[in-house]
């Protein structure tokens, strides 16, 4: 009896797809690899990977771990649709197809939920702000990214000013010794076109007696006006 072999004529995938997507997953593994190495050379820097315990130390949220778990999700995708192209491993393909379906179920999923639960987002969001707000000076990444998101949204705290009062440096308190009493952090102030440089004092002491000096706030953005009239 003759067994019947089936013949293939061309390739099982266009060379043009195959090649495209190998170069398209090459770029993401390399981006990915990327994003890994900045993570670990931050950790190293700020002495983490040499005293692992320290990851739970910050009270806040360390920008980092964006890094971390973004550069190891990218590069283990981009290894794998990277190497599923070129070997044409129908395993590792659907494994990159699989994740990256998964990724934007959740997506999804969470975009769904935020719109259902938005009032408890709302609050878990600014529990989550005031925590760093507390952690402000404890980390230079986390205080590096709160200052960016100031000076972006043009905002100074969750709600307004007075909420750096949870930051032990800033607080109004009779008991607070530091020189930022009353304060908020630089990138609360307008900042004046004509400063080349930036004045990191122009926060120093704008919550004091209720003068608000060039701190800028969404919510009392008004009464700013108000005091600068009246100077």
């Amino acid at each position: 009896m003759s067994r019947k072999r089936k013949q293939f004529k061309g390739a099982e995938v266009s060379c043009c797809v195959k090649y495209f997507l190998f170069g398209f997953n090459i770029i993401f593994w390399l981006l990915g690899a990327a994003f890994l190495a900045i993570g670990l050379w931050a950790w190293a820097e700020k002495g983490v990977l040499s005293n692992l315990s320290s990851i739970t130390d910050l009270g806040g949220f360390d920008p980092v771990w964006l890094f971390i778990v973004v550069g190891g999700v990218m590069f283990i995708l981009g290894f794998a649709g990277c190497i599923g192209a070129l070997r044409e491993n129908t395993v590792l393909l659907k494994f990159f197809s699989v994740f990256l379906g998964l990724i934007f179920f959740l997506e999804l999923t969470a975009g769904i939920l935020a719109f259902v639960f938005k009032d408890w987002i709302k609050d878990q969001l600014n529990f989550f702000i005031n925590n760093n707000v507390k952690a402000y000076r404890d980390d230079i990444d986390l205080q590096n990214l709160i200052d960016f998101a100031q000076e972006y949204w043009s905002c100074c705290g969750a709600h307004g000013p007075n909420d750096w009062n949870l930051n032990m440096y800033f607080n109004c308190t009779d008991q607070n010794p530091s020189r930022e009493r009353c304060g908020v952090p630089f990138s609360c102030c307008v900042k004046d076109p004509a400063e080349d440089v930036i004045n990191t004092q122009c926060g120093y002491d704008v919550r004091r007696d209720g003068i608000f000096g060039i701190c800028l706030a969404q919510n009392l953005v008004s009464d700013i006006k108000a005091v600068k009239a009246n100077w």
